[in-house]
């Protein structure tokens, strides 16, 4: 049997992913339509689904199940789509539109975009518990994941880089503080989900701080790439306009470095990155490896 390329891999795993998302929500519940319609326009606009594929490649690196990864699978993506759906609002970024078509509160109006990332947000710890409720994943490593979810995605993690990012950018001056917002802002869901999908797998104490390492400097890399594809990018790729960073006049790698010093940075992280995993004794560590290099080498 031939084994699929990175590309197939993708693409079959994001499936997969979107599968599971389109059931997320039981139908037996009693939800208001409207909360309904404003969670699936954001959580089933497509976009690379790229946190839920690196956490079901981390579990498949230690030989476990992907099945039973995929409801915390679910999860990141819930956390992820409402941090977009908060971020594009008019109090803070204003954008029009997200992954090519109107972003939730142009078509839903502001107060329903509000309410529907905040149900994505509580949903998701409902989805990660499905992992042992529905798989058997021992109990006390789905704590493990929804006790990371809940700091990884909150005031000490993403959540604190939204802030950062909001408050800071105008004024920064130095590299470490853009450092800052995207290691928190990016890197720590990114982390949150490769951790979570190895513990799934059974992963080592050892493994779980190489996909930590993994994670971060992946993250990092995935950042400074979005901000050269912002001033670089093909608008009709990207499913969003180009220089956004430039019109809210904000500071981003290309800004401090240019955009050579920045493609160099970016393979930099991603060897820091892929070492780690190399070192780890991972079973099949493989996809996780390909997923760095085409995270690098992406142009939307």
């Amino acid at each position: 049997m031939s084994y699929p390329s990175i590309t197939d891999y993708i693409k079959s795993r994001a499936a997969r992913v979107e599968e599971e998302l389109a059931r997320s929500l039981p139908g037996e519940w009693n939800v208001p339509q409207a909360l309904r319609d404003a969670m699936g326009y954001s959580l089933m606009a497509g976009g690379k689904r790229m946190r839920p594929i690196l956490l079901l490649a981390a579990a498949e690196a230690c030989e476990g199940s992907v099945e039973a990864a995929l409801p915390v699978a679910c999860a990141v993506e819930m956390i992820h789509t409402y941090s977009l759906i908060h971020d594009d609002l008019p109090a803070l970024d204003n954008d029009d539109y997200r992954r090519g078509r109107l972003t939730n509160h142009k078509v839903y109006g502001e107060a329903m975009a509000i309410l529907a990332g905040d149900a994505l947000l509580t949903h998701a710890f409902y989805a990660a518990v499905r992992a042992a409720r529905l798989h058997g994943v021992p109990a006390e490593r789905v704590l493990d994941v929804i006790e990371e979810m809940s700091v990884l995605a909150g005031p000490r993690g993403m959540v604190g880089g939204q802030v950062a990012d909001m408050q800071g950018e105008q004024g920064i001056t130095k590299l470490e503080e853009l450092d800052y917002i995207h290691l928190h802002k990016t890197s720590d869901l990114i982390v949150f989900a490769l951790k979570a999908g190895g513990r799934i797998g059974g992963a080592s104490e050892p493994q779980l701080r190489a996909l930590e390492t993994f994670g971060t400097n992946i993250g990092l890399a995935f950042q400074i790439q979005d901000d050269i594809l912002d001033v670089v990018g093909d608008e009709t790729k990207l499913g969003k306009a180009v220089r956004s960073d430039e019109k809210m006049q904000k500071v981003t790698y290309p800004y401090f470095l240019g955009i050579d010093a920045s493609r160099r940075k970016v393979e930099e992280l991603t060897a820091i990155g892929k070492e780690a995993i190399e070192r780890a004794a991972f079973p099949r560590p493989d996809r996780l490896l390909e997923l760095a290099d085409f995270l690098m080498r992406r142009d939307h």
